[in-house]
């Protein structure tokens, strides 16, 4: 716990230097660290979310992940999975979303990937359309990374 505190700190650090100067460079680093290998597990998480391949999905999360969305916390991955995945994959399928920017960095054994997106479409008879954040923290597990910790907010 120690360490996800350690990197939540860095990542609020991040953001506000990230941010601190305003809209003249919005558009340079955007997507940053996209191509390692934790990133790669956040984007197959991502593509098996969108999919409906729960098993994939499964596969990218450690057993005692949290998960904190909409006032909500789910506290493992087979709760997840049994629980809200479900609905998070039927959701995603019928709305369009796009990938704002998205960095990723790695920091020894940890990793830390925040993303903002646009999310448009109809879900249950309800227009959509909203920008959303998403942080995760990744931890090298038997080296192969695992997302550990997410939250998503709109």
């Amino acid at each position: 716990m120690k360490t996800i505190n350690i990197l939540l700190v860095l990542l609020m650090t991040f953001s506000f230097v990230a941010n601190a100067h305003g809209d003249k460079n919005k558009d340079k680093g955007l997507f940053k660290g996209i191509d390692t290998p934790a990133a790669k597990v956040v984007l197959a998480f991502h593509q098996a979310l969108e999919t409906g391949n729960k098993e994939l999905a499964r596969a990218q999360l450690a057993d005692d992940v949290t998960i904190y969305e909409g006032g909500r916390v789910e506290r493992s991955a087979d709760e997840y999975a049994h629980h809200h995945m479900l609905a998070d994959m039927k959701y995603l399928a019928a709305v369009k979303t796009k990938t704002l920017e998205h960095q990723v960095t790695i920091l020894g054994n940890a990793a830390i990937s925040a993303s903002r997106s646009h999310t448009k479409g109809t879900y249950k008879g309800k227009d959509r359309d909203y920008q959303g954040m998403e942080t995760i923290i990744l931890e090298k597990q038997n080296e192969e990374w695992k997302i550990k910790h997410i939250h998503w907010s709109h």
